[in-house]
């Protein structure tokens, strides 16, 4: 569970050109495509947060694939300079994304649960049950 994968959206390198150019020093966890992510291990359950502001509930998908839990956002408007009014002199919030992966392997995947409110998205992630190993003597013969 704490083998957390970043995901890194590569669509836009040729617009900046120094992206990379310090070899992702900048870029892990405070990129562009990332978000603040809290994470808590309860004893039996972790929970995740993360923090996706400016986005809708319809906006965000969580898929489980092969052990991994993606958690992406993707929202877009149409990017005129004006609005209906003609107010706006630049217009920048017109498209966001994310996507972030984490590695679930110790996780019932089937009862995770996802709540999106003010801007957080909260999961549960309920642990799977180990069972401890039974101890037993044998007799030598």
């Amino acid at each position: 569970m704490y083998g957390l994968t970043n995901y890194r959206n590569n669509e836009n390198s040729i617009f900046n050109p120094f992206k990379d150019f310090f070899g992702g020093l900048f870029s892990d966890d405070m990129s562009e495509n990332s978000c603040r992510t809290d994470i808590r291990d309860e004893g039996d359950r972790y929970i995740i947060e993360s923090e996706l502001p400016g986005f809708n509930k319809e906006d965000i998908s969580v898929d489980i694939s092969d052990g991994y839990m993606t958690v992406s956002a993707e929202h877009s408007t149409e990017n005129e300079e004006k609005d209906d009014k003609g107010n706006y002199i630049r217009r920048e919030r017109s498209y966001g994304s994310f996507s972030r992966s984490f590695d679930i392997s110790d996780v019932d995947a089937d009862h995770i649960s996802a709540e999106y409110k003010n801007g957080v998205l909260e999961m549960i992630l309920p642990k799977t049950q180990t069972t401890k190993p039974e101890t037993r003597r044998l007799t030598v013969g």
